[in-house]
């Protein structure tokens, strides 16, 4: 269900690595949560650094949405940054996996295309 990259990067450099990488495979990046931030404004204390990169390739997203507009739930596609250890992580949801849960098995290759894209731009920015 999860798919994860371990780095010995920096959070900056992954998430830069990051945004070129989704632009070189025609997906934009739609916004970025830094959750360490957002807690501290909140008042609470959290020491993991950890930053969310929404992500999404319009043309797929037509394809699914049109199919079926439940899946607007589960989009964009996340990728989650975040240190453990000694480096950095990063991890998404299977897509194949979450498409599963909708009942439209006519998308699961949209689906693989979608999976094999995100993998390889994690791998290309923990590289």
């Amino acid at each position: 269900m999860l798919y994860r990259v371990h780095t010995q990067k920096s959070l900056e450099q992954v998430g830069q690595a990051l945004e070129a990488a989704a632009q070189r495979h025609k997906f934009g990046v739609l916004g970025v949560h830094d959750l360490q931030a957002k807690m501290r404004e909140k008042g609470v204390e959290f020491d993991r650094a950890c930053r969310i990169f929404e992500v999404c390739n319009p043309q797929q997203a037509k394809k699914v949405l049109e199919a079926n507009a439940e899946i607007s739930t589960a989009l964009p596609c996340r990728i989650s940054v975040y240190s453990e250890g000694d480096g950095v992580t990063l991890a998404t949801l299977r897509p194949t996996a979450l498409i599963g849960m909708f009942g439209t098995p006519s998308l699961h290759a949209v689906a693989e295309e979608v999976e094999e894209t995100l993998f390889a731009m994690m791998q290309e920015a923990a590289k």
